[in-house]
């Protein structure tokens, strides 16, 4: 992201107010546009470029063009380390990288193997795409992210063998709605075993905390730009990293929720029609079409749920912190996403 590009000025944290739920979600809106993937890497330091200009002062105002510079950069670098997140597990191209993988997880009549393989994949591009995005000032070593993936793997793959084989023995439920409840199986998996991957790929930051920083006021930034220099951390709290790998998990839970429960709700009514039943084939395109719209609008409310740069009260925090806040007595971290 741009606050981790050279130059003591602060840009604006978005063009919208991330106060506001709304704000938020335009402005995850622009982090998840599949369109920044098309950016090449001369564009890409173009656009690092611009910023650093504007961190430096030789740009005195935000322009069009230095908002457009500050989404592709917000959408491509990672915020600890400055480094590009690798393509297909960039926030704009998440809708793509599960688009494939939610179609197969969602295919009706899947059998066991094909059960095991699409929660195996799917598990497999959640630790890359949790592993990418957490907050690196505390780093998992291959064995934790090795041991979280075949925990996260077995989870998911035992929820999803467990429930159906559970589900046609409820001999009281009607067909229709046994076949509602297997549609949903997918989604219990995922749910359960999405929230249990973001705890064990970032249980570390939950062990050794992550980093937080005094919230400044406006005279402390002016006077940071003149200065120079970075603002030092004031150490690694573990409350803070519990606050946000927790509200990272909800957000994943909330992302898959739509994505998993409307599409298939929404073909099986749409299989009983005589028009489908007719062109049976038209069932995948049909069902890509309809997890793709529902991805493409799903995933900035998720991940507008809660602030990605998080301020809190450094008293709810450990007590180390609680003569360390800055304006409001407030500290702030990368929550991740």
């Amino acid at each position: 992201m741009s606050t981790s590009l050279p130059g003591n000025r602060d840009l604006p944290a978005s063009q919208y107010d991330l106060n506001s739920y709304w704000g938020r979600v335009r402005h995850s809106a622009d982090i998840a546009d599949p369109r920044t993937l098309f950016v090449s890497k001369t564009g890409l330091e173009n656009a690092k470029r611009l910023i650093s200009s504007y961190k430096q002062g030789n740009v005195r105002s935000m322009t069009p063009e230095l908002w457009r510079a500050k989404k592709v950069v917000d959408s491509t670098l990672h915020p600890d380390t400055g480094e590009p997140v690798f393509l297909p597990f960039r926030m704009s191209c998440f809708v793509i990288s599960n688009l494939v993988v939610t179609a197969g997880m969602l295919t009706p009549g899947l059998q066991t193997t094909g059960t095991l393989l699409w929660q195996i994949t799917n598990q497999s591009l959640n630790v890359a795409i949790n592993n990418a995005n957490a907050n690196k000032s505390t780093p998992l070593s291959k064995s934790t992210i090795a041991k979280s993936y075949f925990i996260a793997v077995s989870a998911s793959c035992s929820v999803a063998l467990g429930l159906n084989a559970i589900v046609p023995r409820l001999k009281r439920l009607s067909p229709g709605a046994r076949t509602v409840l297997t549609r949903l199986v997918p989604f219990a998996a995922v749910a359960s075993a999405g929230a249990l991957n973001v705890f064990l790929m970032r249980g570390e930051e939950i062990r050794k905390g992550i980093d937080v920083y005094p919230v400044l006021s406006d005279e402390e930034k002016q006077r940071r730009e003149k200065e120079g220099g970075q603002v030092p951390s004031l150490g690694k709290s573990k409350e803070a990293a519990t606050l946000a790998v927790g509200e990272t998990a909800l957000s994943r839970v909330l992302n898959a929720t739509p994505i998993m429960v409307l599409p298939p709700l929404i073909l099986v009514r749409l299989q009983q029609t005589e028009w489908l039943k007719r062109r049976p084939r038209m069932a995948l395109p049909i069902n890509l079409g309809l997890i793709l719209t529902t991805s493409i609008f799903a995933l900035p409310l998720a991940l507008a749920a809660f602030p990605q740069r998080q301020a809190v009260a450094a008293r709810t925090l450990e007590q180390e912190f609680w003569d360390k806040g800055g304006q409001d007595g407030k500290v702030e971290f990368n929550r991740g996403i």
